[in-house]
């Protein structure tokens, strides 16, 4: 399964413009993390982009535990190997699947990363993601109160793949930075 096959599945399931942006970001984020990690870019590309391919289908806020399940039958159905499958299963704690590999740890904590990046921008008077510095999303991060779905426990699991906070954020940023363009933003 190649980027545009995995778009087009990606599309068949999820409509709302939003939530293909965060994915377009996660997206983002994951081939910066493979290209760092000397791991394979395309496999982490197409996992943070087809990540939550159920978000529309499975009520997350009050069955938890089901998003991610849903999209790994999904996957699985749609021919996407069982590695991109685990890290969907694995980018929600929720589901049990314990999180093993460099790939499943990173989507973990990247997922709400990039929630955190975005909000960042939006509180801009530009509202452009090129305004925006490191050091104004770690301000953000500390802030308990800003962005409350953005999991700072989940992002703080950076630790698992080897990053500091402060590398992890620096690297989500640009990566989302290269693709303003698709995120709007």
């Amino acid at each position: 399964m190649n980027r545009e096959q995995a778009l087009e599945v990606v599309k068949e399931y999820v409509k709302n413009k939003n939530s293909i942006k965060h994915m377009l970001a996660v997206e983002a984020v994951m081939r910066s993390l493979a290209k760092k990690f000397g791991e394979d870019e395309d496999v982490w590309g197409i996992a943070g982009l087809a990540h939550d391919i159920d978000m529309e289908i499975v009520d997350y806020r009050n069955v938890p535990e089901e998003h991610g399940k849903k999209g790994a039958d999904i996957l699985k159905e749609k021919g996407f190997s069982e590695e991109i499958i685990n890290a969907a299963l694995a980018h929600n704690e929720e589901t049990g699947k314990e999180r093993e590999t460099l790939l499943q740890k990173a989507i973990y904590c990247t997922d709400p990363l990039t929630g955190l990046i975005v909000a960042s921008t939006l509180v801009l008077p530009s509202k452009k993601l090129a305004d925006l510095s490191p050091e104004s999303v770690l301000k953000r991060y500390k802030e308990k109160a800003f962005a409350r779905g953005a999991d700072r426990e989940i992002i703080a699991a950076c630790s698992e793949i080897g990053l500091s906070i402060e590398e992890f954020v620096e690297t989500g940023l640009a990566s989302m930075q290269e693709i303003s363009d698709s995120l709007e933003l």
